[in-house]
């Protein structure tokens, strides 16, 4: 019997690419999604991916009355949980937002799979739970110390989720601590969209790149870093959906809770990224200095070592195949799914 994979936050970035490998792996993914940072025009996309447009659900995960009429009408295997608001700096700014938002719809949907009966749960985490490393790369027992409201809200539910884990056998939990998702999937069809001004790094350059911006802001130069910018372990946004389906089989084959990073064990500077990215365009990317951000870190870079071992599972793929499928995504989609 093909299992049901209810995907919270599916319509968004990392949860549209992870239907898409769901699909290709034999699972029937549903979409739970408020569309705060997400848009419904991504199904057609999928669909013509996949050859099936997934269903979908309009809600929020903390809907309580919702979600347990989702779990009363649908059959569901297991619930892979994206659904949350991921802006460092508006987290320093709006804390209160992010605790609701991502700590109570965590408890929420646990809650609702707990009286449904459906135990098993892939946690969408962050790096951001370590804070400033004392090194690189990070392991899993590293010193968790997050530095802003963001970090520590998804702190709050992996810890939560330990709890109940130890207080109610039978659950089977993967935490996946991930580093920074870039790129789109090979065809074109769907990648990064975000609702207003982006979040993250390569949005912007692929707006400079295609001309909708002037040119990138680097917040900051003075870093302890080789040159003087941040660097971060970017990750491809398929080979980070392709994790997941396998932290979902693990799950299912193994009565456990397991807490692992999903990187590629490699770091990248932003100045690095905006030349991998000026080779995949063939276009010049003009940039600035600004100042550093709240809650920014230096570096860091994960060891995704206990992911390989237990997921039989890797980041394969390069920096420059991130940014050659940023850039396809870009330029057949300057406007996102406008």
């Amino acid at each position: 019997m093909t299992q049901r994979v209810l995907v919270t936050g599916g319509a968004g970035f990392i949860g549209s690419h992870t239907c898409v490998a769901l699909a290709s792996a034999g699972y029937v993914p549903v979409i739970l999604d408020n569309l705060g940072n997400s848009d419904p025009r991504v199904l057609e996309r999928l669909r013509q991916i996949t050859g099936s447009t997934p269903k979908f659900i309009e809600g929020d995960v903390r809907d309580r009355a919702l979600l347990a009429r989702i779990f009363s009408d649908e059959s569901f295997s297991s619930v892979i949980h994206f659904a949350g608001l991921k802006a460092v700096g508006d987290s320093v700014a709006d804390p209160l937002a992010y605790y609701d938002n991502n700590v109570h719809g965590s408890f929420v949907l646990a809650s609702a799979m707990r009286d449904a009966g459906v135990n098993t749960l892939i946690f969408s985490s962050s790096a951001t739970v370590y804070g400033e490393p004392e090194s690189s790369p990070i392991p899993e027992d590293a010193p968790r110390r997050p530095a802003n409201p963001y970090g520590r809200s998804k702190l709050m539910v992996e810890e939560a989720l330990n709890d109940l884990y130890r207080s109610q056998p039978g659950w089977r939990i993967a935490l996946l601590r991930y580093f920074n998702p870039v790129g789109a999937h090979e065809s074109g069809l769907i990648g990064e969209h975000p609702q207003g001004k982006p979040n993250n790094l390569m949005p912007f350059v692929c707006q400079v790149a295609v001309g909708q911006r002037d040119r990138l802001q680097i917040h900051g130069n003075d870093y302890a870093t080789a040159d003087g910018t941040g660097v971060r372990d970017y990750i491809h946004v398929m080979d980070l959906a392709e994790g997941h389906v396998a932290a979902l089989k693990h799950a299912q084959n193994h009565g456990e809770l397991v807490t692992l990073n999903l990187g590629t064990g490699k770091g990248a500077s932003v100045l690095e990224v905006v030349q991998a990215f000026e080779r995949a365009s063939g276009r010049s990317l003009p940039y600035e200095i600004g100042p550093r951000r709240p809650g920014d870190v230096p570096a860091y870079w994960a060891d995704p070592s206990l992911a390989q071992a237990t997921l039989a599972w890797q980041g394969h793929r390069s920096l420059d195949q991130m940014c050659v499928d940023s850039w396809r995504w870009q330029q057949a989609n300057p406007r996102g799914y406008g």
